[in-house]
């Protein structure tokens, strides 16, 4: 089969496609043929040895995929001809993946297989964040930075389905979109925040910022918050990791708390995918139910084949779409 190969660590552009062998089915696994692949920042640092873990070498990269069924092993009860999403430890990027059948997920009828490759991270880390961290109830305001990503896009979407009220930021071109999508207000992100977000609130702030930029905003975003409120950390796409000025969380009875999808899904030291198993199904289960209800529409703005990998990562890097960017294998 033809894959993306990372042979050591690298940039992502000094990966090669080449001819290799599909990967082995293993217990309790089935094999997928790839229609779709997701790519995200997360990959860069992965090839380059940057990530919290380090597959072994060589790998493919690329963690969550859809497509069809095409071999289950025995005692699986996912059928072959299924349509499934799926996110794996690494073996995205090729023509076929083997997945662990507690990580897959049958797509109804009538949901696109493409769109649904924001289904096996980019939204469950979203509702993750908002739901078992930020406890967003129904009335709530909510900031979401970096809203026209796949993750800020998913936060906006599962905010107004939990009921919430949501300001977002991102570029201006992305603000139709965001407004249509359930946002109550959007802010360019190419400026200050806070005096906006209290105006918008009547002074009261936000119950919870959901963060998936990082930087030179946190703070500011801390001061967005209102009594009681949380900022979720999930990521730090603007490239700084940034400290907590601990005084603010005390003056303003304030929380800040991380949220690691991959520690529910088994990459985390310890791989305790077993024991979270249930309860990520459980949300996976709930994201479907939204989705078929028309409360999410997962956006994806580019399309490559697999060997345009590197134009692929070019537009994600550049932020020029809304939503996510897949590779497509059989093309």
């Amino acid at each position: 089969m033809r894959a993306v190969l990372c042979e050591s660590w690298r940039d992502f552009s000094a990966l090669e496609l080449k001819d290799i062998p599909p990967p082995e089915l293993r217990p309790g696994s089935l094999r997928i043929r790839v229609e779709a692949a997701g790519i995200s920042f997360a990959t860069q640092l992965v090839v380059a040895g940057k990530y919290q873990r380090r597959p072994p070498l060589p790998f493919v990269p690329g963690t969550e995929v859809t497509g069809t069924v095409i071999e289950a092993a025995e005692g699986v009860a996912i059928a072959p001809g299924t349509r499934v999403f799926a996110v794996l430890d690494w073996g995205g990027m090729a023509e076929e993946a083997v997945a662990d059948a507690i990580h897959v997920t049958p797509i109804p009828d009538g949901l696109p297989l493409e769109a649904a490759v924001a289904m096996p991270i980019s939204y469950p880390t979203a509702a993750s964040a908002l739901m078992w961290r930020g406890r967003v109830g129904s009335g709530d305001w909510v900031l979401v930075h970096g809203a026209g990503g796949g993750v800020g896009l998913a936060g906006v979407e599962v905010a107004h389905a939990l009921g919430a009220r949501v300001i977002a930021r991102a570029g201006l071109a992305k603000h139709p979109m965001l407004l249509a999508r359930g946002a109550q207000a959007v802010l360019p992100s190419d400026a200050p925040f806070r005096e906006a977000v209290l105006a918008i609130t009547g002074g009261a702030g936000v119950a919870c910022v959901l963060d998936v930029l990082g930087g030179s905003l946190f703070e500011e975003s801390l001061r967005c918050l209102g009594d009681g409120g949380t900022l979720v950390t999930v990521g730090y796409a603007a490239g700084g990791i940034p400290t907590v000025p601990a005084n603010i969380l005390l003056l303003k009875n304030i929380a800040v708390a991380g949220l690691n999808w991959g520690s529910y899904i088994g990459w985390s030291p310890g791989d305790n995918r077993l024991h979270h198993a249930p309860r990520v199904r459980a949300m996976w289960d709930q994201l479907v139910e939204w989705w078929q209800a028309g409360l999410l529409r997962p956006e994806v703005s580019g399309r490559y084949p697999l060997a345009q990998f590197r134009e692929a990562m070019a537009q994600l890097t550049a932020r020029q779409g809304v939503g996510r960017v897949v590779l497509q294998p059989q093309r």
